[in-house]
């Protein structure tokens, strides 16, 4: 006799929430552990120091660098790119040069829930920092707005999500209404109505002046690149590199170019774009069979696969695909197995070994905003990888295990799960594990900074004078038919 495995339910899907002034609740948006964690003492010294003292120690470390040009950078806000960040690895060369280098940038990055509070007195943390010094001040300049009212559009990371609505109420003093906004939606309860969002409430559409946008999934599916309504951050930010890193990796290649001037540069592993699947192998041996593939428009760590073996490869190019470009990177990975590239080898300098000597690969996120004055850190937190770091890989083994630091798993039903046995927070407890001072957090900051610039420099080269997205333009920078289609 056997038994039928059993059959799971779909969960309903999300409906539309208001939040009013008041209703923020800290053990709705930070996990358990971040609610009880006491920030690290060089961490809160390094968010206390500010761009100019950041500035200063960073010309100091960089004599190449033109102190003009270091802090003209951190007081220049982007036009379109306000709310981003980075997943950086902290690498070493074979002749131990340690260096942060960029993997990929995030609009509408993730990362409140996972970061103590710098003041405890202050319950809404990141959420009030970047609200208030980036979403707030957009809204001042009520001549370019549209009328009606707040809202937060989310397709993942309901925490984060409903901790925005919450704390845009309680700033604004007016109601928010958090809106659901997936792929697949029979009945949305949110449309665009001539370039202006709506969204459905028991007295019919109500217009929208700005919704703050945690899309993340293929957003362009559902949101133009250019609305009446004010999105923070619009979509326009995704295609020119927040989502794309197709584009992302233009946009550095163009900035370092306008940067050297300055002394400045933004350090990514070496990357090959517009790669067609048939075209993979070649690159991947000539990055001695050592490499990462990516989709270049996923993102929560899908679509990306390690290479370091003819089993890997061969999985890869038997893998189903939605779209037709792909980027060759050169891997970061152990010493005797990471990529050969132009700049050498670069691989991780890991977690310190525990008490089993296990060094783990590790990543460290940091979320940075944009007001008026300039950029300024919001959270900062580190993954790891589910298995150690190997010496040498086993036959058959799965680098993945040993490379892949994202925390976000997809389940069986369409959903989201998060393994936070994995999430390494800058507490007094965690932060130690990671290795790093405060030289490499000013690093990381600058770093994701100018990557955050690189990307609005590329929006801003996507809209015309008069506002207008530059489809034919976008087409010729990333050239990827199926992508072009999705784009409403």
């Amino acid at each position: 006799m056997s038994l039928a495995a059993p059959r799971t339910t779909p969960a309903p899907p999300p409906t539309l929430q208001t939040f009013a002034p008041g209703d923020f609740e800290p053990t709705a948006h930070f996990y358990d552990r971040v609610r009880n964690a006491q920030l690290h003492p060089l961490v809160r010294n390094f968010l206390q120091l500010g761009n100019h003292r950041i500035a200063e120690r960073y010309v100091h470390l960089h004599p190449e660098a033109k102190r003009d040009g270091v802090t003209s950078l951190l007081q220049s806000p982007p036009k379109h790119f306000r709310w981003g960040g980075a997943d950086l690895f902290l690498a070493t060369s074979e002749r131990g040069y340690r260096q942060m280098v960029v993997i990929e940038t995030n609009s509408c990055p993730s990362g409140q829930k996972s970061m103590p509070l710098v003041d405890e007195a202050d319950e809404h943390a990141g959420y009030r920092t970047l609200v208030a010094g980036a979403f707030l001040p957009l809204l001042d300049d009520k001549r370019k707005l549209a009328t009606g009212g707040l809202a937060v559009l989310y397709d993942k990371n309901p925490i984060e999500a409903s901790g925005y609505a919450a704390t845009l109420a309680d700033l604004t003093g007016e109601p928010v209404h958090l809106v659901p906004c997936f792929v697949g939606d029979d009945d949305p309860c949110w449309r665009f109505d001539d370039g202006t969002l709506e969204v459905r409430l028991e007295n019919g559409w109500q217009p929208i002046r700005a919704a703050l946008r945690y899309v993340t999934q293929r957003p362009w599916t559902r949101i133009a690149p250019i609305t009446k309504t004010l999105i923070f951050n619009p979509v326009l930010a995704c295609l020119a590199g927040g989502r794309n890193k197709a584009v992302a990796a233009k946009a550095y290649d163009l900035f370092n170019a306008d940067a050297r001037i300055e002394g400045l540069k933004l350090r990514t592993p070496e990357t090959i774009w517009d790669v067609s699947r048939n075209e993979v192998p070649l690159w991947v041996q000539r990055m001695g069979g050592v490499a990462v593939v990516k989709n270049p428009y996923s993102n929560a760590g899908q679509g990306v696969y390690t290479i370091t073996s003819q089993h890997e490869l061969d999985a890869f190019m038997a893998s189903d695909q939605r779209y037709d470009r792909f980027i060759v990177q050169a891997l970061i990975g152990n010493l005797r197995w990471s990529s050969h590239g132009r700049q050498g080898r670069l691989y991780h300098v890991g977690t310190v070994p525990d008490k089993r000597s296990r060094i783990y690969a590790a990543d460290l996120r940091f979320m940075v905003g944009a007001g008026p004055n300039g950029f300024f850190p919001v959270a900062i937190y580190a993954r790891r990888a589910r298995k150690p770091l190997e010496a040498e890989l086993p036959d058959g083994a799965s680098s993945w295990s040993m490379l892949g630091t994202n925390l976000s798993v997809k389940t069986e039903d369409g959903g989201w799960d998060t393994e936070t046995e994995r999430l390494l927070l800058v507490d007094s407890r965690d932060f130690n594990k990671l290795g790093i001072g405060v030289d490499d957090l000013i690093e990381g900051y600058l770093q994701t900074v100018m990557a955050v610039t690189a990307i609005d420099r590329m929006a801003n080269r996507l809209v015309t004078s008069k506002g207008v997205f530059r489809k034919r333009l976008f087409s010729s920078l990333n050239p990827d038919a199926a992508l072009v289609d999705e784009i409403v």
